[in-house]
């Protein structure tokens, strides 16, 4: 899933995750580690409040951007849904009001993992979205699309196919 991901990104995009996980990791900040611990905002409160003082605080600024990007991508992930429904029902359940202990959605790990962009790569990731947008480019579909292909099919109708109900 994550090559399928990195594959929809330009290469300004990767050159900038790489170098900002590098730095971080020579930090001792490991940005996975706090990926999941920002989902956990949403499935465990209480633990995320726990580790909450390990990680960088975000801005209002930063969470308003974060905001309008995952609604775009719901938006997109939604759609992506309704096309595929049975692709879909093989994957997360898509929004936070679903999530519990065991099972986190798309909404809910898209939103941890785009709260561990630094400023520099948000802008990127932010430029890219909105270009996918006006070049009329769903990045679900685009993502899925690429695992499909990286599991052997042709594309995503030979998938949605391929998936018993």
């Amino acid at each position: 899933m994550r090559k399928s991901q990195y594959l929809t990104w330009n290469r300004t995009m990767l050159l900038q995750y790489l170098y900002d996980f590098d730095r971080e990791y020579r930090r001792g900040h490991n940005l996975i580690t706090e990926k999941y611990a920002r989902m956990m905002e949403s499935t465990t409160p209480e633990r995320f409040q726990e580790m909450a003082e390990n990680f960088p605080q975000l801005t209002e600024q930063q969470k308003a951007i974060i905001d309008q990007l995952v609604a775009v991508q719901m938006n997109m992930m939604e759609a992506f849904a309704e096309e595929h429904p049975k692709v879909a029902g093989n994957a997360r359940n898509l929004h936070t009001y679903e999530d519990n202990i065991v099972d986190t959605s798309y909404e809910t790990y898209l939103r941890g993992e785009i709260s561990t962009y630094s400023d520099k790569m948000l802008q990127l990731y932010g430029q890219h979205v909105v270009q996918c947008v006006a070049n009329g480019v769903n990045i679900a579909e685009e993502t899925i699309s690429n695992t499909a292909r990286l599991y052997g099919y042709e594309n995503l109708e030979q998938f949605e196919a391929s998936i018993l109900e």
